[in-house]
Order: C-alpha cells, then sequence, then structure tokens
C-alpha cells in the first residue's frame, strides 16, 4: 500500500465531507476525477497539497444561477467560481435561449435582459446561437470549456415562444396541439440531458417594455402535461418562482401539488420574506412540509441573507436614476458625473426633482419610493449583510436633522462614486436574519437564490456560499450553526435535490469536487464593478480571500482565489450515480 501512487493528495486537513457528520482529520486521495481514498494516506502523489489547519469540503453545488449565456461565451464562471461553487445549474425561472427559431432571437435576448438584468447588447455578441432545439443547445454547451460543471433546465417561455410564436408573447392560452407539442418537446429535452423544467409566475418578471413572461398565467393543464413529459422520460424536476404564495398560498400550493402527484415528479420553489407581509412564507412552507410527509416533495429554496440591491454611480439603477437631471448625465463617464454632482448647483436642482417620475426600474413601486430609505443601508468596505437598523439612510437622516436623499446623495460620491448603498428587497422585515436563521434550521428547505450571472448591475448574491460559512458558521453574534451543517447543506443536500448523487461527500468514488479552506481567513469583499461583458457590458463582482484551492473532477481550478487556467468543467446530462469506490 505504501508504493501506490495516486494523481493528487490533499494531505492532513479537516475533513468537513458534506453528511452533516464530525468533521475529522483525514488525507484525500484522488485518482482521475475521483476521489479514491480518504483516511491516512501512505501512498504518494504526483501532486500533493498541504492542507493541515485548513478544512478540505466537497465543492459547491449551486442549483439556482443564470449563467446560461455566459456558459456560451466565458470559459470562468465568475463570481460563483470564486466562491467554492463547483457545479451550477442554469435555466432557471423560466428564461434560457432554447428552444428557439431564428426569428424569435431578440424574443429570448429581451426576456433575459428584462427578467434577469443582463443587458441586451452583451447577449446579442455573445450569443452565437449555434442552435435551435433543447438537444442543440445542450450540445453547444457540451462543446465549451469552463471552469465549473454546468447543468441546465428547459425553460417555459422559451418553449411557448418555440410552440406558439406570437400568442406566447401574448399570454393567449395554450391549445391542446400546443400543449401536446410543449410535453413531447419536454420528454425530448430531458432525453437529452436537462435536469428538469422551470417556470415562472412572477409579476414583475416583465422586459424592459413592460410585457410579461410568456409563463405567467400557463394553466394547469399545461403545467401538468409538461410535468408529464418529464415523467415520460424518468427523470427531471420542477423548479418554479411565482408571487401567488404571498396572496393566495392555499390555492397556488394546491395546484403544484396536484401536479407533483400526477408527474411524480419533485418540485423546488422560491421562497423568501416580503416586507409587506413578513409571515406569509410561513405557511407556504407548512404547506410544504405536509406534502412532504405525504411523500411529495416539493422544497423550497430561500436565501440565507437579505436579497438586496447594490445602488451605485456605477451600477444599473440609483435613487436619483429617474431624475430628469441625472439622466442629462447618466452616459458620461463616472470621474465627470461625480464632478458634476459636486458642483452645489446641480445638487439643489437634483434634490429638487422626483426621481420616480421616469424610472424604468421594475422594481421602484415594490421600493415604495422614499420609503426605501428606511432600508437602505451603507454597505462599506466590510460588507454587512445584517446591518443595524439604525445605520440606514432614514435614520442618519434623522439623527442628522438631512433629508434621506441627501444622505444618500452623500453617499453615493464616497470613494470617487464607486461606493454602493444596500437595499434590503426580501428577508429584512425586522431588520434582522432570524426569518433566513428560521429556514436554515428548517429540515425541508434548501439553500441557494444566489442568482449568479444575473441582475448584474444590481445585486451581487453569488457569494452566498461565503457569507453561510463565514456569517453564519463564525462571526455572527447569536445563532451560529454547525460548520458541517452548513458545508451539508450547500453541497450534499443540493448536489441531492437535483440527482446528482455522483459528488456532494467525500468518499470514495464520488467525483473529486473539493474546497480547501482556510476557515480562519474566510472573507468576503466589497462587491465593484467590471467591464468585461460582451460589448463592454457591466457586472457586478465580488470576491473573497480564504478559498486555498478549488478542485473540479480532480484538477485544481483555482489557487488562492486565482484562477489556473484548467477548465475540467462539462456540461452534466441528467441524474449522475456514484462510481463504485475502488
Amino acid at each position: 500500500m505504501s508504493d501506490q501512487k495516486f494523481d493528487l493528495v490533499i494531505r492532513g486537513g479537516t475533513v468537513v465531507d458534506g453528511t452533516g457528520a464530525p468533521a475529522f482529520n483525514a488525507d484525500v486521495a484522488i485518482n482521475g476525477q475521483h476521489i479514491v481514498a480518504v483516511g491516512h494516506v501512505p501512498g504518494a502523489g504526483t501532486q500533493e497539497i498541504d492542507a493541515r489547519g485548513k478544512i478540505v469540503t466537497p465543492g459547491f453545488v449551486d442549483i439556482h444561477t443564470h449563467y446560461d449565456g455566459q456558459a456560451i461565451w466565458d470559459k470562468q464562471m465568475a463570481p460563483g467560481s470564486w466562491h467554492g461553487a463547483t457545479t451550477m445549474v442554469v435555466g432557471n425561472c423560466g428564461v434560457g435561449f432554447a428552444p428557439v427559431r431564428a426569428h424569435d432571437h431578440d424574443k429570448l435576448i429581451e426576456l433575459m435582459e428584462g427578467v434577469e438584468d443582463i443587458p441586451a447588447p452583451c447577449l446579442a455578441e455573445g450569443l452565437d446561437w449555434q442552435w435551435e432545439s433543447f438537444p442543440e443547445y445542450l450540445d453547444a454547451l457540451d462543446s465549451g470549456q469552463r471552469d465549473v460543471d454546468i447543468c441546465t433546465q428547459l425553460p417555459h417561455s422559451a418553449l411557448r415562444v418555440y410552440v406558439m410564436g406570437d400568442r406566447a408573447i401574448r399570454l393567449e392560452d395554450a391549445t391542446a396541439d400546443d400543449i401536446r407539442q410543449m410535453r413531447e418537446l419536454c420528454t425530448e429535452a430531458i432525453q437529452a440531458g436537462a435536469m428538469g423544467f422551470s417556470t415562472s409566475r412572477l409579476l414583475n418578471h416583465k422586459t424592459l417594455a413592460g410585457a410579461h413572461v410568456p409563463s405567467l398565467r400557463a394553466h394547469e393543464d399545461e403545467l401538468t402535461e409538461i410535468a408529464l413529459g418529464m415523467a415520460d422520460a424518468g427523470f427531471g424536476q420542477i423548479q418554479l418562482v411565482t408571487d401567488a404564495h404571498q396572496s393566495n398560498p392555499t390555492e397556488e400550493f394546491g395546484m403544484l401539488r396536484r401536479i407533483v402527484e400526477k408527474s411524480g415528479r419533485p418540485c423546488v420553489f422560491s421562497l423568501s420574506q416580503r416586507h409587506d407581509s413578513p409571515d406569509a412564507w410561513r405557511h407556504w412552507m407548512q404547506l410544504s412540509d405536509a406534502a412532504i410527509d405525504a411523500g411529495h416533495s416539493i422544497r423550497p429554496v430561500f436565501a440565507p441573507r437579505p436579497i438586496g440591491l447594490l445602488f451605485g454611480l456605477n451600477g444599473t439603477q440609483n435613487p436619483f436614476s429617474g431624475a430628469p437631471s441625472y439622466k442629462a448625465i447618466a452616459d458620461l463617464p463616472l470621474a465627470e458625473r461625480v464632478a458634476i454632482m459636486r458642483d452645489p448647483q446641480f445638487r439643489e436642482r437634483l434634490l429638487a426633482e422626483d426621481p420616480y417620475s421616469e424610472s424604468n426600474f421594475a422594481l421602484m413601486p415594490r421600493l415604495g419610493g422614499d420609503a426605501m430609505y428606511e432600508r437602505m443601508f451603507p454597505l462599506g468596505d466590510e460588507p454587512d449583510y445584517e446591518p443595524d437598523r439604525e445605520t440606514s439612510i432614514a435614520a442618519q437622516a434623522r439623527r442628522t436633522g438631512r433629508s434621506a436623499r441627501d444622505v444618500a446623495y452623500d453617499a453615493l460620491l464616497e470613494d470617487d462614486g464607486k461606493s454602493f448603498l444596500f437595499c434590503t428587497l426580501t428577508n429584512y422585515a425586522h431588520y434582522n436574519l432570524e426569518c433566513s436563521r428560521e429556514m436554515l434550521n428548517h429540515r425541508n428547505a434548501i439553500v441557494g437564490l444566489g442568482d449568479g450571472g444575473a441582475h448584474v448591475g444590481f445585486i451581487a448574491d453569488a457569494s452566498f456560499s461565503t457569507f453561510l460559512l463565514t456569517w453564519w458558521g463564525r462571526d455572527r453574534p447569536e445563532g451560529r450553526l454547525p460548520l458541517e451543517e452548513l458545508i451539508r447543506r450547500q453541497t450534499s443536500d443540493t448536489a441531492n435535490a437535483v440527482g446528482l448523487h455522483d459528488r456532494g461527500v467525500i468518499r470514495p468514488g464520488l467525483k473529486a469536487d473539493i474546497n480547501i479552506i482556510d476557515f480562519d481567513k474566510l472573507k468576503l469583499h466589497k462587491p465593484y464593478m467590471a467591464f468585461d461583458l460582451p460589448a463592454g457590458g457591466r457586472r457586478l463582482l465580488q470576491k473573497a480571500t480564504g478559498y486555498v484551492a478549488t478542485l473540479v473532477s480532480g484538477v485544481v481550478t483555482y489557487r488562492d482565489g486565482v484562477a489556473t487556467g484548467a477548465t475540467p468543467g462539462k456540461l452534466v446530462r441528467g441524474r449522475q450515480a456514484a462510481q463504485p469506490a475502488g
């Protein structure tokens, strides 16, 4: 045994294996793409990594991302891959790029731009459209090189447009023939390797022109038949976003449960605490528990911190984006805008204007105008995602006898206009994260909703995985959770939820997707704006320190947060089973 050779051995780390079991000291040996030994490994590795004093975890499996386009044009699925994610599921929320007819390319771009805030020029330049059918899109993904594994789902809006054309855009009811075609195309997609089917019933999912997503009003018979298309193929999950659970959860969930019962397919749905109905999420959770107890898998996916908007002069939006004076300078370089905004006369004129009347920001009505300043906080150089209520822009204004707009104006000019204001949109109704803590302690809830690859100009939540470990596992003054459980929640739990049984645990026979983390030094940095998308488009990025190494399929993709250039990531097609150990 002592003469045995391995491709790579990780030596002496504290293994947090992804099952929730207590951590233990061990070596981890890898041959090819798989773990072959965990424990005392007397043999030698062609490559060895010293992990003493570090934790060794499975790679994180992020089941709610929107790298659908980025996976076509880019090799790095940043920022998610910077935060330990080694497998990502795209095609969420019913939007995506296949199936598609050539004359409908722009329609799908408009939907992705409006729903997920990925600029149309970036998508138009970055997508080569070397596909029409969903299997052809999978082949296009399969031909690419990237630093993570990618799984994808069949998006309902794209499917509807493909089958119904402009009738889908007009939100018309599907005919029996339409529904038959959608079922057949769903079966085809799953057989080709799709992980499931996604749909959106959110009212604020719109194009920039204000058109609702084609899936919004799809009836139960349509959704049932598509789910039965997955049953025909013998695999696949339903992924759902809806806000109907806020007003009538029993009716909406009743429909969903009937679909799951008839199709036998599992479902995951997005759940958060809305500030206008802070306890409504509990009803949906209770309905989910009852369904699971009856043998029907319907699980909520939640965020471990507020889903928050980042307002900044470099971002897509700021509190003054709709004001006429700001709109007149909005396209100027940042330094010029900052210089103009520091002029007292310009400041006085802008602050006197209505900043909402000409806003094209779909969420502005939900933020409540100037009431949003009650939930808006300076993010700072060391981001605080559970800020004290008294640090809000509104609270600062009250203490200093100024208007909230006045305080926000000054805050935006800090760091030469590169600072951000953090406006909590959900999960912060009571100015704390107790709702997230409650969901973290819930047996059926799944951690997610980082939305990596989407909302590139005003949300930077792909760092959820790092936040989960630092805040909930180390830094929060009270209510912390065991590290072993936090690792389980974003490894084996998420992997098993979508049928990836070949990863998510450090065990012989499983895939060698691994993070080596200096837990004591793990730290989130403040978000920043980069201009590196196709066509020079902007996107928010956020880095972390403390990730010593990340491995995908036994290959080191990152060392100390820096990409090695290796791109072992593959397209994952359908359910995955563990390999025999040995």
